[in-house]
């Protein structure tokens, strides 16, 4: 039904509302958190798990470190001899 009373209706100054700025901040902020929690999910240690996932990092760091030597001194192309 209509409304009869002005004092029912509401004003625009009434209500609270953040504005954009803040908004976008807290929508960031909560997107960053789902983010967080979406890596842990499932992990019962996470601490252990950075560690494990850094010395892997590392270790394929040094596999292509070594590669790259190991190419380099052989101009990193197969050499054929025919006798």
């Amino acid at each position: 039904m209509g409304m009869c009373f002005p004092c029912f209706k509401g004003s625009s100054t009434d209500s609270i509302t953040p504005d954009l700025e803040v908004k976008r901040r807290q929508q960031i902020e909560a997107a960053e958190r789902r983010m967080r929690e979406q890596e842990t999910r499932g992990i019962k240690d996470p601490e252990r798990f950075q560690r494990e996932k850094r010395k892997k990092q590392e270790l394929e760091r040094r596999q292509e470190e070594a590669e790259k030597k190991y190419t380099g001194e052989r101009g990193g192309q197969l050499k054929w001899q025919v006798e």
